[in-house]
């Protein structure tokens, strides 16, 4: 073992053991559930909630590789990351994160989302989208598996076991938090706070232990159909979209709004290959104009609120994400 891992206390060194390959304690990625809940008692941390996709990283056997939250690899999307993990004195890891870029001083899914399709090395070269890998959790560390480990504990072996410039970036927290925190986020305009018991094991799976505190509405949807523009409007008038319970698609809305005219266009041009004949959404879907598609494209929405018949009030679309499975997209609810 490192000399990271000699140093723990004996009480934490029985805990570890020897880990899974990398990649594949990369599959299950520990998600944070969403809450209302703003007093915390000592014993939670809180981090920045930052707007790009997860990440995880992996060095091992003499190879960095990246992966989605879904399991997709990534490395060729974004080879400075790649490069920067592999000029690491650390020979074996796994690390999770967040992968951002920024516009105006602030972490921006849709610039992000200009460089998230590109594969090609002359694409990825011509791009003028910078991206950040904001590291926050260590799961392997020299062939040891760490998701045993406290939290504070795993992070400070990152801190250590890494070299943080950019851009690598090691994600701050604070050791205490609640309402005055949030709103200090929230006017920095940040999209909120995940706030993690300092004590919780890395589970690979949603857990209570991490909790999102965001300052505005917004989740991932399916995409299940669309409508003509209409007027001056080129490509899509809005979106269809929905979100599955209990194994159907349940219809919440269309989104008309958050589009620039390249965004219609390419949109309408991937709708058009999706094209069924059929609503796959449960239950009528009142529009005249439809289109319908297979489910397979997922968009980040924002919105202000959820009706009492269960639809979006004012949503925007923010852009599409591949990293999340449609069949894993379902309505977010608080929990207090």
């Amino acid at each position: 073992m490192t000399g990271l891992l000699d140093a723990l206390p004996s009480e934490l060194e029985r805990r570890l053991s020897p880990a899974a390959p990398g990649v594949q304690l990369a599959e299950s990625p520990m998600l944070a559930t969403l809450s209302d809940r703003r007093e915390f008692p000592a014993g939670w941390i809180f981090e920045r909630k930052l707007d790009g996709i997860r990440v995880l990283a992996v060095r091992e056997n003499g190879k960095v590789t990246l992966r989605s939250r879904s399991g997709r690899k990534i490395d060729t999307t974004y080879p400075e990351i790649v490069d920067a993990l592999a000029a690491q004195d650390c020979a074996d890891f796994t690390i999770d994160g967040e992968m951002v870029a920024y516009a105006h001083g602030r972490t921006d899914f849709g610039r992000l989302q200009q460089r998230m399709g590109l594969t090609r090395p002359a694409d990825v070269a011509r791009s003028d989208v910078a991206v950040t890998y904001y590291a926050f959790d260590l799961l392997r560390l020299d062939g040891t598996d760490l998701r045993r480990l406290p939290l504070r504990t795993r992070k400070s072996l990152l801190r250590n076991a890494l070299a943080f410039g950019a851009p690598l970036r090691l994600t701050t927290h604070r050791n205490a938090g609640g309402p005055e925190l949030l709103a200090d986020a929230c006017a920095r305009g940040w999209e909120g706070l995940i706030a993690k018991r300092a004590d919780s094991l890395y589970q690979g799976r949603r857990s209570d232990a991490w909790l999102k505190l965001k300052c505005s509405q917004g989740q991932e949807f399916v995409v299940g159909g669309f409508t003509e523009p209409t007027g001056s409007r080129k490509g899509i008038g809005a979106l269809l979209i929905g979100y599955y319970a209990d194994g159907r698609l349940r219809y919440a809305g269309k989104v008309g709004t958050g589009f620039d005219q390249k965004t219609l266009a390419e949109l309408r041009g991937r709708l058009d290959e999706l094209r069924v004949d059929t609503s796959p959404f449960d239950g009528r879907v009142a529009q005249p104009t439809a289109h319908w598609t297979r489910p397979r494209l997922v968009a980040q929405v924002a919105f202000s609120e959820w009706t009492r018949d269960g639809l979006l009030r004012h949503p925007r679309y923010q852009g599409l994400r591949d990293d999340k499975k449609p069949d894993d997209v379902v309505r977010e609810r608080a929990e207090s």
